[in-house]
């Protein structure tokens, strides 16, 4: 298959390219590159273009014969989008809305989407299904619930079929080292915690200590990138293969607390993590595990690399390699 992948220069985007690749189809980014990076792009042509031009959107559709896409374009920092909300209604939702038009009018059928488990909000319980109730807590939250409505009702009424695939804490880096994880300004706390280890960062904050988990900090489901990647690819081909359109959660179904990612950090660098305690942030919910199931049967997935150590050793060794940078860390 020829697929579009829209921010594909980005981090999940272009792990994903790569397994596209591995797996024989053949990945064309589409990406402005405002956050992406032209090096990432090495498995298939790069078109730099914005989901706001539509000509140029049009033109990649019918240049590249395009059969399936994948829809990465995104902002995602959910602080930025509270201080912002316009450009995340704009880029998100207004930008997707572009990309489907494109697709109706190449004659293109099937998406896989990103989405995030930011559209369930404060969880009501600890391991999240995917009928959980959908109540986001920020504009980047409301945007991914935003898109996967559209993607619902251009399903029902076009013919669209599509997979929403709920992202809960990506993590880590290409397994041969490929790629790994950049944001300019970083809000991850497994690249934080690495930066504040190489002394190239400031002490990492600990938001909230007084928590209901066993060590008082906030838990979080991490997911190793590759295993995100190889979910993606399964989800484009599940769709080839006549299946229905489906939002799944994408998670181990296990939570680590930040001082259990900032221990294992220690362990595997063999450096001291200097941190300091800060208040919880408002909205901060104690625990946020995914409830996998659905996806394991859906796609016949599981998770092979999300283990913590796999997960900050690849991470490690990418950003001893120089990459990376940023300022203060969330629970997760």
């Amino acid at each position: 298959m020829r697929v579009l992948v829209t921010g594909g220069a980005g981090y999940i985007g272009s792990h994903t390219a790569k397994a596209l690749a591995r797996a024989g189809h053949e990945p064309v980014v589409f990406d402005n590159l405002a956050h992406g990076h032209r090096e990432a792009v090495r498995w298939g042509p790069l078109i730099e273009g914005d989901l706001s031009d539509r000509r140029t959107l049009a033109e990649a559709f019918r240049h590249h014969k395009i059969t399936a896409v994948m829809h990465f374009a995104a902002l995602i920092a959910v602080g930025e989008s509270v201080a912002d909300p316009r450009a995340y209604y704009w880029n998100n939702v207004v930008g997707t809305l572009h990309l489907l038009d494109a697709m109706l009018d190449a004659g293109v059928k099937q998406i896989v989407f990103s989405s995030s488990a930011a559209v369930y909000g404060n969880p009501r319980e600890n391991s999240i299904p995917e009928n959980h109730p959908q109540r986001p807590i920020n504009p980047y939250g409301e945007t991914k619930r935003a898109m996967e409505a559209a993607l619902k009702g251009y399903g029902d009424a076009y013919d669209i079929q599509w997979v929403a695939l709920r992202y809960f804490n990506a993590a880590g880096a290409d397994l041969e080292g490929d790629l790994g994880e950049r944001h300019h300004p970083e809000t991850h706390i497994i690249p934080l915690v690495i930066e504040a280890a190489m002394g190239a960062g400031p002490p990492i904050e600990v938001f909230g200590t007084d928590y209901p988990t066993p060590d008082g900090t906030a838990i979080r489901d991490y997911i190793h990138v590759a295993d995100l990647a190889e979910a993606h690819v399964r989800a484009l081909e599940y769709l080839g293969t006549g299946g229905k359109s489906v939002a799944l959660n994408l998670g181990t179904g296990r939570g680590h607390s930040v001082r259990e990612v900032i221990t294992a950090v220690e362990n595997i660098s063999g450096k001291t993590v200097p941190a300091r305690n800060a208040p919880r942030r408002p909205g901060d919910p104690p625990v946020l595990v995914a409830d996998p199931a659905l996806a394991g049967r859906t796609l016949d997935w599981k998770p092979r690399h999300s283990d913590l150590e796999t997960i900050i050793q690849s991470a490690w060794k990418w950003h001893a390699r120089g990459a990376g940078s940023g300022t203060g860390a969330p629970g997760g």
